[in-house]
């Protein structure tokens, strides 16, 4: 149960806003939205922030989703890794990858890129301070726009986590 009420979506400051989200979100307001819709600006900034990411960015969806699913798994962000699973699945990620990546160090499932973006993920997740082999190991796979975007995910999600876990929000129906 969540630890503060949701935002009022007939609320007049946040009705526009509202219906904005569902446009971008595909017509429902998700909870997580409902519980930002209690700060219109941060909810405002939010939206733009992650539909840069996940709508505009130019890494690659599957990249970004096995991201997202890690970060979920290292936060045990439950209403995360259960809303990413389709997206991830859409992406090209396989069930297999998705059911190792509690272990992924020890798994045959992830090749060598994907080995090194959830390395990154990993240290930027866990210890904020990326080593240089970590960071040497992707640079080369990246592009200077997709490095940033990459981080900008593996921060962003970080966030969405951490707001998630901290108001308990709940899951959706």
């Amino acid at each position: 149960m969540a630890r503060i009420t949701y935002g009022d979506e007939r609320d007049s400051e946040i009705g526009a806003l509202a219906d904005k989200i569902r446009k971008e979100r595909g017509g429902k307001v998700l909870n997580l939205y409902k519980m930002l819709l209690n700060s219109p600006p941060v909810a405002e900034g939010w939206l733009n922030l992650l539909t840069a990411i996940r709508q505009k960015a130019e890494l690659s969806g599957k990249i970004r989703e096995l991201v997202i699913l890690r970060i979920a798994v290292l936060n045990g962000a439950d209403y995360e890794y259960k809303a990413h699973i389709p997206f991830a699945l859409k992406e090209g990620v396989s069930q297999k990858q998705i059911d190792d990546l509690p272990h992924w160090t020890i798994s045959s499932a992830f090749d060598a890129t994907e080995r090194g973006v959830l390395a990154y993920t990993d240290a930027m997740t866990r210890d904020i301070q990326v080593p240089d082999a970590v960071f040497a190991a992707i640079k080369g796979a990246f592009n200077p726009r997709e490095m940033t975007e990459l981080t900008a995910t593996v921060a962003a999600y970080n966030l969405v986590s951490r707001f998630l876990e901290a108001l308990q929000v709940d899951h959706e129906h």
